[in-house]
Parts: structure tokens; C-alpha cells; sequence
């Protein structure tokens, strides 16, 4: 998606707008309150001038945790073991390989740098988080229950839409109504 026109628009609009995006990760686990899946968890920064917008961010599934992949034939190796690992924030990716490397290599008697690797998931670019902002005046909570099929009387609906409103001022505070308009663009 790095290339991708899509991709291309959300550089843009950071560019404009004077808005530097980091990335950090920060851990592997279940984001939603609905997860059954773990997956990559970011911690995004949004800075303009003086203004700072922080969050969390879930990766996609397809794009997270890590893959041992052989070497030779370029295909996944399942090891039921393996695959249970997971990795936190102390520990950084090239660490994570090497000690991983080791431990396999005197597990199976391979050579691990000579035929095995690690793939990792992909940190999540402009356009991935851009795309998923709330571009929208939230309204009521009567209204956000209404348009999104849930229950009033439902707690979950309401933490929901608490966190669905911050999410909102956050944007009304970082950029404009007209850069707002840009925004929405970028789906």
C-alpha cells in the first residue's frame, strides 16, 4: 500500500496540514472488547504545532504477529509451538529474531540463519489509520445508537460511543472544518 494512490493522498494530507505520524508499537493482544484474534497493537501520535492526539491503534489480523518462513521455499513452517509465541514492547523485532533464531537452531539442529527467517506484520501507514478516524459530527447518543444498530440501554454501546466522541474532539481540535472536508476524502 506504500506506493498506492491511496497511501499517496494521506502523505499529502499530513504534508499539508503541517501533521507529523509516528508509529510505535506497543504490544500483541486483543485491541476490541469483541477480539477473539490477537493482533498488533500501535500506539499513533498525531502532532500539529502545539497539538498532540495519542491512541491506540489495532492493526488488521492479516497483518499482525510474526511468521516463521523457510528460507528455501519461501513457505510458512508451522510449529504448533511457535505459534503461541508472542511479543510485547521490550521486545524490538531484531532482538526478537535473533533469540528466536538461537533457541530453533539448537531445537532442531538447524543452522536457523541459513534457512529459516522471520516475517513480521505491518506497521500500519497514514492511510491505514487516517482512513479509520471519525470524520464525522458524532451526534446524540440516541442518534449513534440509531445509526449503528445498537441498543440504548446497552453499556457497551455507550462506552462505544464515548470513545467514538473523543475520537471526534480529538480531530476538531487537530485540524479545521475545510481540512476536516480533506480528510474525509481519504477512505
Amino acid at each position: 500500500m506504500a506506493g498506492s494512490e491511496y497511501e499517496k493522498n494521506a502523505v499529502g494530507f499530513l504534508k499539508e496540514t503541517e501533521t507529523t505520524f509516528k508509529a510505535e508499537f506497543f504490544k500483541f493482544g486483543r485491541h476490541l472488547e469483541d477480539d477473539t484474534e490477537s493482533r498488533d497493537i500501535y500506539k499513533i501520535t498525531l502532532t500539529r504545532g502545539e497539538r498532540v492526539y495519542k491512541f491506540n491503534f489495532g492493526q488488521s489480523i492479516a497483518n499482525s504477529g510474526f511468521k516463521l518462513i523457510n528460507k528455501n521455499t519461501n513457505k510458512e513452517v508451522k510449529y504448533n509451538w511457535f505459534n503461541e509465541l508472542t511479543y510485547n514492547k521490550d521486545n524490538d523485532k531484531k532482538k526478537l529474531n535473533k533469540d528466536i533464531g538461537q533457541k530453533l537452531g539448537y531445537m532442531l539442529g538447524l543452522p536457523f540463519g541459513d534457512c529459516l527467517k522471520i516475517e513480521f506484520g505491518e506497521e500500519p501507514s497514514a492511510y491505514d489509520v487516517l482512513s479509520c478516524l471519525q470524520k464525522n459530527e458524532v451526534g446524540t447518543f440516541e442518534d449513534f445508537c440509531g445509526d449503528f444498530g445498537y441498543e440504548e440501554d446497552s453499556r457497551k454501546a455507550e462506552r462505544t460511543y464515548k470513545a467514538v466522541l473523543n475520537e471526534w474532539q480529538n480531530i476538531k481540535i487537530l485540524w479545521s472544518d475545510e481540512e476536516i472536508e480533506k480528510l474525509q476524502e481519504i477512505q
